[in-house]
């Protein structure tokens, strides 16, 4: 590892599930998912009213997009998006967005998944690949 991290070798998606903000919600997501066989490798929810946003990681969107069909769930949106494996230690993140902010590209998103990995996010994917590549 160079820079504390490493770029993840899978090409992950973060999809975007727009649920009721109520309890059991998250719950009913992630047994739609995990009885598919989909690993979950992260979540995040954003909001604050009765409609929240949803954010997961998965390997295969495709099985995921089908397992949340079959459970009345929808996928609003999806994307791809770069995994970086990272030491946990103060200065990592400082450290990765600097070089991104330097390149010129603007993160629209960001999470932590399981086993010390940050998720990031840009519409200029290609470009955050480059510069997230030169880091491992």
């Amino acid at each position: 590892m160079t820079d504390g991290c490493r770029r993840s070798a899978s090409i992950p998606f973060d999809l975007v599930i727009e649920i009721k903000n109520e309890p059991g919600a998250l719950a009913g997501v992630a047994a739609a998912i995990s009885d598919a066989g989909v690993n979950l490798a992260a979540a995040t929810c954003m909001g604050t009213a009765d409609q929240v946003e949803l954010h997961i990681l998965v390997p295969h969107s495709e099985a995921a997009r089908h397992a949340l069909a079959i459970s009345q769930l929808a996928v609003s949106r999806e994307r791809e998006v770069v995994v970086v494996d990272v030491e946990d230690r103060p200065g990592v993140l400082a450290d990765l967005t600097r070089k991104v902010a330097e390149a010129g590209i603007d993160l629209d998103l960001l999470y932590v998944a399981t086993r010390n990995r940050l998720v990031f996010g840009a519409a200029d994917v290609a470009g955050l690949k480059a510069v997230l590549e030169g880091v491992a």
